[in-house]
Order: structure tokens, then C-alpha cells, then sequence
């Protein structure tokens, strides 16, 4: 009999919750449409639980044109009350005007920076943060970093980036590798 695999609590038994730790959480992401989708997802969650939004990321990406930067940037009254009107996504105005104006941002910092990813990464010095957390309990849910990053992205216009949001979108896009020290993934990185 194979054993089982032991993998952060969080990711419980939820199979796309496991491949989502198996696959994705935690691996280093440099592209700027993917690092977008994350900070949109990432503040879709605000006040819900991370299975929840991915369930319905699909419908995310065929809602927001597969996180376009450019394209959101450009969203006008009709596209707001087309999102506002879809049963996939989180129908939240505050989050729905977040996302097109992190749009609007996220072309400036392109404009200034090169990328998102330059900007985003120097938050942690360009590589990633390795942590050795025993549990889940040992996480923090905030960190100098996310709280730096956050007030940076709030200065310049963007929406849904608390210190806590950004915390967690860190650990999504590769930024910490916050895989507890008996999970299969915490050597990564």
C-alpha cells in the first residue's frame, strides 16, 4: 500500500484544494497576467474562504478576459454591470472596481517598473522567502513584507491589498514557501 502524501493541514481533503498545494501554492510565478490574477483572486477572497474562489476561478478568467491587464484597464460602465450581473463570480461592485482600477494600476507600474513582477518581487529582494514552520498555527498572517508591500500598492491606487491579502498572495505566487516542515513540498525553493 502507497503512502499517503502529507501535505499542509489547509489543504484538507478537498481534491482541488490538494492539487491546488500540490501544484501551485508557493511556485515562484513571473508572469504579469498570472501575478494579476492572483491579486484579483486573492481580494475576491476578502471575508470568504480560499476554496470558494476557486471554484470559481474559471469563470473568473472567462469573466475578466483571461486577467488581461490591459484589456480590464479599459472596462467601462457596460462591463461593470456585465460582472455585476454573473452568478461565477464574487458580485461585489467594491471588489468588481477594485479589480479594473488595479488594472489601471498595474499598467503604470509596467510603464515605471518594466513589469509587475519586477515591482511585486522587490518586495522580497527579487527571490523567495523560505520559512520552516512546523503548523499550521506557526503561520503569520502578516509580515514586514506584506505590510511594506501593501502600503506601496495602496499609494499607488490599488484596491483589496492589505497587508493580510498580500500576505496571502505571497504565499500563492511563490514569494514565501510557507509549506510546513512535514509537508511533501517544503524542501521546494
Amino acid at each position: 500500500m502507497a503512502a499517503e502524501l502529507v501535505r499542509c493541514a489547509w489543504a484538507g481533503s478537498d481534491p482541488l484544494m490538494q492539487a491546488y498545494h500540490d501544484l501551485e501554492w508557493g511556485v515562484p510565478v513571473h508572469d504579469d497576467r498570472v501575478l494579476f490574477e492572483f491579486l484579483t483572486l486573492e481580494g475576491a477572497q476578502a471575508g470568504l474562504s480560499w476554496s470558494t474562489i476557486l471554484k470559481r476561478r474559471d469563470t473568473y478568467r472567462a469573466a475578466f478576459h483571461d486577467f488581461d491587464i490591459a484589456r480590464i484597464a479599459a472596462y467601462g460602465d457596460d462591463d461593470v454591470a456585465r460582472l455585476l450581473a454573473d452568478p461565477g463570480i464574487i458580485r461585489n461592485r467594491a471588489k468588481v472596481h477594485a479589480t479594473i482600477g488595479n488594472a489601471r494600476a498595474a499598467l503604470e507600474v509596467q510603464r515605471e517598473h518594466g513589469s509587475l513582477d519586477a515591482y511585486l518581487w522587490s518586495a522580497v529582494g527579487g527571490s523567495p522567502r523560505r520559512n520552516r514552520f512546523t503548523s499550521l498555527a506557526d503561520l503569520p498572517a502578516e509580515t514586514p513584507e506584506s505590510k511594506a508591500l501593501s502600503k506601496a500598492l495602496r499609494a499607488r491606487g490599488f484596491g483589496f491589498v492589505g497587508p493580510t491579502i498580500m500576505y496571502a498572495f505571497m504565499q500563492a505566487t511563490g514569494m514565501v514557501n510557507d509549506h510546513t516542515t512535514d509537508c511533501f513540498r517544503s524542501a521546494e525553493g
